[in-house]
């Protein structure tokens, strides 16, 4: 069996997990406690890919991602190299895609802080800044790792954005799930049946994990 796919999803959900739970957090914050015009409009936009085709998100992100797209000039004119078919660009749009599974659980999580605890702090002189590192994040690190944890199993199981903006580069775009795909119309099942396996467990245990999370918030 062919093992470089798994480890270019094992890369990926890794890279995916940890730019999403630093990006993620001042999102959800915001979210949770800020009032602002647009809140409902911007927290919908960012819920979208939970909504929509993941053929659908990887065309929109194709189309802005390549040589005629926004962000695609602006890297070609920084780095005079496409985002498209490599492993940073499927990064990125796993990213995009993932987004929400690591949003929800962590503006939850904030959520479910005592506000007093909150005032204290800025009773205390806190600033918001201060008080999200000080209070938030150490009284949310369960929400926080089932955030992390929902992302990296998104991340493992990527298909179709994948293919639709990284193509089967073997070693740089080709996941294990385009393999376990490309093995199936192959008639190869033995290759299709012996991968498959190997992400059943890790998805299992990270599954008890996350369920053992939320077993000791509530």
């Amino acid at each position: 069996m062919d093992l470089i796919p798994l480890y270019v999803s094992l890369k990926l959900s890794i890279a995916t997990t940890a730019i999403l739970t630093v990006l993620a957090a001042p999102l959800a914050y915001g979210l949770a406690f800020l009032k602002f015009p647009g809140k409902s409009f911007i927290e919908a936009l960012i819920n979208l890919p939970m909504a929509l085709p993941p053929t659908v998100m990887g065309f929109y992100l194709l189309v802005i991602m390549g040589p005629k797209g926004v962000v695609g000039r602006l890297w070609e004119s920084m780095t005079g190299g496409s985002l498209l078919f490599t492993f940073l660009g499927i990064a990125a749009a796993s990213a995009v895609c993932s987004l929400p599974f690591a949003l929800q659980p962590m503006k939850a999580a904030f959520q479910k802080i005592d506000r007093r605890l909150l005032e204290n702090a800025y009773v205390l002189g806190l600033s918001r800044t201060e008080a999200f590192f000080r209070v938030i994040i150490p009284n949310s690190l369960s929400g926080i790792a089932a955030a992390a944890i929902l992302v990296f199993l998104h991340s493992m199981g990527a298909f179709g954005i994948i293919l639709m903006v990284g193509g089967s580069v073997p070693g740089e775009t080709k996941v294990a799930a385009i393999a376990i795909y490309e093995a199936v119309e192959s008639m190869n099942y033995r290759e299709a049946g012996l991968m498959s396996l190997c992400l059943v467990p890790v998805s299992y245990i990270f599954l008890l994990i996350v369920n053992k999370l939320n077993r000791e918030e509530s």
